[in-house]
């Protein structure tokens, strides 16, 4: 019975196999070398332009505090004005 089970497994595993041995077969060559000089090229012509965001300000993050147990606050609080006027 667990035999059977496992059978089940069977055309998956080929198939997983085959894929990746085609896959390798089609990448043996890779996508060909590229002259230095020309890559030198494109990359200085890729700094040269303006990036999309280059102007903009940037969103300061939230600092994200510590979740453990015995975390203190980091700054002084301010008192609760609708506590102090309870209070007196």
């Amino acid at each position: 019975m667990p035999v059977e089970i496992l059978l089940w497994l069977v055309p998956s595993a080929v198939v997983t196999v085959v894929a990746m041995l085609w896959v390798a077969w089609l990448g043996r060559e890779g996508r060909g070398e590229v002259d230095r000089d020309v890559a030198v090229a494109r990359l200085a012509a890729a700094m040269q332009r303006d990036h999309a965001a280059a102007g903009r300000e940037r969103p300061t993050a939230p600092r994200d505090r510590s979740t453990g147990i015995a975390v203190r606050p980091s700054r002084a609080q301010q008192p609760d004005p609708a506590r102090t006027r309870r209070s007196a």
